[in-house]
């Protein structure tokens, strides 16, 4: 997977941008602010359909404007698709092909970007909800079905906790049970598998990278009883759960954790040895995305030499240079031994040159 051209009108600091991208490694230097983080901005957001980058969807757009855009041309595998994303106050709207889609969902499922930046560790440090996100873009690009069975379960949770609220009937409280219980064993199973995978590549990345840690560890905890069936475990304890106003167990409350033979817990690890261990996991979400989907997602990795030490740089850089993968890399500086066979663009007030 590679852009073939990247086009961005009144995103952030940028009134208009146009580039062409080599299929290899790309670097964009420029001072803090200059603009460089939003071009990776721009290909998250054809990816996940949100940013990576605090302050919510308004603040994509420039200041003084309606609407911000952004449009690739994306070969995948020897099909190219042009997509374009537009954001207004009015909400999100997609195109691809020049054909007008009814959910975002339609235009994500093209495009796989995985990011590093400087707030990654909170895969492993942040609440739950992150790492169930990463657990299930994973899911989404291996069974295009994910979506569809993940929202057909929040429906059913949303009723059931209605009926919680409201002390409805209970015969209704089955019904939507039962929706819940059909739509979490397949999730289960899917995210199960997917750690799975996850981990052999893993444990590759960390082996390599933090062997003074030991024998990593990888768990992963579904959300509620592990001997139970999910129906059986909402009847014991719907009473409780009526109480409270809201469901307290089931796939969203799902969860892994990574654990080190010498570190256990996570606030024993270094600030180093974390952003090292996130950077592990994505870079092994990448391997188990090239070898399932025959194709490599975009690789985006904002400021990374700030993030790394010269030693770990040098492992990270190898790394990519034989991925095959097309990688966007940002930096107010670069050491000068890794430019050389990169295309550099340097950015400056919203200006990008080659």
């Amino acid at each position: 997977m590679r852009v073939l051209r990247l086009n961005l009108a009144q995103l952030r600091c940028f009134e208009s941008l146009s580039i062409v991208p080599s299929a290899g490694l790309n670097l964009l230097l420029g001072a803090n602010g200059s603009g460089k983080t939003s071009v990776l901005e721009a290909l998250f957001l054809l990816s996940h359909g949100r940013s990576f980058r605090p302050g919510g969807s308004k603040a994509l757009i420039r200041r003084g404007q309606e609407e911000c855009t952004v449009y690739a041309e994306l070969d995948t595998v020897g099909h190219t698709h042009r997509l374009g994303l537009a954001r207004s106050a009015h909400g999100w709207r997609a195109r691809i092909d020049a054909q007008s889609v009814p959910r975002l969902s339609d235009l994500l499922v093209h495009c796989a970007a995985i990011c590093v930046e400087p707030g990654s560790h909170g895969v492993l440090t942040g609440p739950a909800e992150g790492r169930r996100r990463f657990m299930d873009w994973g899911v989404f690009h291996v069974e295009h079905t994910f979506l569809e069975i993940w929202q057909s379960y929040q429906r059913c949770l949303l009723q059931r906790n209605f009926l919680l609220r409201t002390n409805g009937d209970s015969t209704q409280l089955d019904v939507w049970e039962q929706g819940m219980a059909n739509a979490a064993q397949w999730l289960d199973g899917q995210r199960h598998a997917y750690l799975g995978r996850l981990r052999v590549r893993l444990l590759e990345h960390l082996a390599r990278w933090l062997p003074e840690l030991g024998e990593p560890t990888l768990n992963y905890q579904r959300g509620w009883a592990s001997d139970a069936s999910l129906i059986e475990v909402l009847a014991v304890h719907r009473m409780r759960d009526r109480e409270q106003g809201y469901t307290r167990q089931g796939p969203h409350r799902a969860d892994w954790l990574l654990g080190f033979e010498h570190a256990p817990e996570r606030h024993q690890l270094s600030r180093g040895q974390t952003k090292l261990a996130a950077l592990a996991c994505l870079l092994a979400q990448f391997d188990v995305f090239r070898e399932l989907r025959a194709t490599t997602p975009l690789l985006l990795l904002d400021d990374l030499s700030a993030e790394l030490d010269a030693a770990h740089l040098d492992q990270v850089m190898t790394y990519l240079q034989s991925s095959g993968a097309q990688t966007w890399i940002t930096g107010t500086d670069f050491p000068q031994r890794w430019q050389p066979g990169m295309r550099v663009f340097h950015v400056e007030h919203g200006v990008l040159r080659a």
